[in-house]
């Protein structure tokens, strides 16, 4: 739209200064006619803009003028007071300072803008942790994330799973992210690769003044995305055959359903053969006993068995209530 390419050249020349007609179409993806044309409307409606004709030309807006617009269209509007972020920056201690400029942005919208971005906060709330997920305890987060911010090192108490489980490491803390509802510290624990630690497996925080440089070109989000996906092969390195009952391939979940909906195939008493993947045999062991008779596992032979036991316990401690 017109309007919203015209308040593009005003923010961009706001923000970077002289631009040339060529460099602005280039940024709007139009042709420089168009940008010509715009910058003339812009000229008619008042705006203090003028040109410098030569080699080194271009334009910009005269010195000391800033609009006032926030050049937020009505979707971004909507965006930004729909984004479930409350909750988190409370966490990291910001809560007042992003309420302080939610309330900047607000008073600063056109009118239109701003009644549609009040309807969204009245009508949607984002919670994005599940149900049935306890909430954990971050005590340490606002200092995690002061270190973070301030590229400083902290010295840990960390609660790890094996043996020993509580241990002292020397972090260099990359950044935060936050996971259905659990926050995560990126950072290395010496000259090796950057790990990942839950910050509510902190037990204590000793900051230091020692300052840090994280590697060079490190992408937080390109390290989670990775770590992700590596987390992911590890966690469904076994396959599983399976038969599911009419109806029982609904009730599967996450990558289990995936592969069902992938593999599947209908055999003729109406049941459906597929390959699922699994964590491991005591995993898949409980996941799979959820669907009770709707399920029957063809291999691997130890999984199988495993089940069959259960069932067999099942029926001899419900057939001894009788």
């Amino acid at each position: 739209m017109k309007a919203g390419r015209l308040l593009s050249i005003l923010l961009l020349l706001q923000t970077r200064g002289l631009m040339t007609a060529a460099q602005l179409a280039a940024e709007l993806e139009v042709s420089v006619r168009t940008v010509y044309r715009d910058i003339e409307a812009l000229h008619t409606a008042g705006v203090p803009l003028y040109g410098d004709a030569g080699h080194a030309g271009g334009y910009r807006l005269l010195d000391g003028y800033r609009t006032r617009l926030t050049g937020l269209t009505r979707d971004e509007a909507e965006a930004l007071f729909l984004s479930g972020v409350p909750g988190p920056a409370a966490d990291l201690g910001l809560g007042p300072v992003l309420a302080a400029a939610q309330l900047k942005v607000r008073a600063a919208l056109p009118a239109e803008l701003r009644a549609h971005a009040d309807r969204i906060s009245a009508r949607f709330f984002l919670d994005a942790p599940g149900w049935y997920a306890q909430e954990e305890a971050t005590e340490h987060l606002p200092e995690v994330a002061s270190a973070v911010w301030e590229r400083r090192v902290l010295r840990v108490v960390y609660r790890r799973w094996r043996e020993p489980t509580d241990v002292e490491r020397t972090l260099e803390p990359y950044g935060l992210v936050l996971k259905a509802g659990r926050w995560y510290v990126v950072a290395s624990a010496g000259s090796g690769p950057p790990r990942t630690y839950r910050v509510d497996q902190i037990l204590e925080v000793h900051p230091t003044e020692e300052e840090f440089t994280p590697p060079e070109g490190f992408d937080l989000a390109a390290y989670w995305t990775a770590y992700q996906e590596d987390f992911h092969r590890r966690l469904h390195s076994s396959e599983a055959v399976v038969r599911l009952a009419p109806g029982a391939t609904d009730r599967l979940t996450g990558a289990a359903a995936q592969a069902a909906r992938t593999t599947g195939r209908t055999e003729d008493d109406g049941w459906t053969r597929a390959v699922l993947p699994i964590e491991s045999i005591a995993h898949a062991h409980d996941e799979f006993l959820r669907l009770g008779a709707d399920i029957e596992v063809v291999e691997p032979a130890e999984l199988r068995a495993r089940i069959t036991e259960t069932t067999r316990k099942l029926a001899r401690l419900y057939a001894g209530g009788d």
